[in-house]
């Protein structure tokens, strides 16, 4: 969800993480849990482009875009 938002395509998303785009397939399809040090690169590029992670609340965690300044 956090990709699409941003518009990026997977193998975008790869590269900012400096991960395999199969890596990135494979944990979005759900065929794969990523390691953790490939989880924070994938959540540090995230988060550098400007996506929020919201925690659980009751009505279940998500993403959304920082408020440009």
């Amino acid at each position: 969800m956090a990709r699409v938002a941003l518009g990026w395509s997977a193998a975008k998303l790869a590269g900012a993480a400096k991960v395999g785009v199969a890596t990135v397939n494979r944990f979005e399809s759900g065929a794969a849990t990523p390691i953790p040090a490939t989880l924070a690169a994938i959540e540090r590029a995230l988060e550098a482009a400007g996506v929020e992670f919201i925690p659980e609340n009751g009505g279940g965690a998500g993403v959304r875009l920082r408020k440009a300044s």
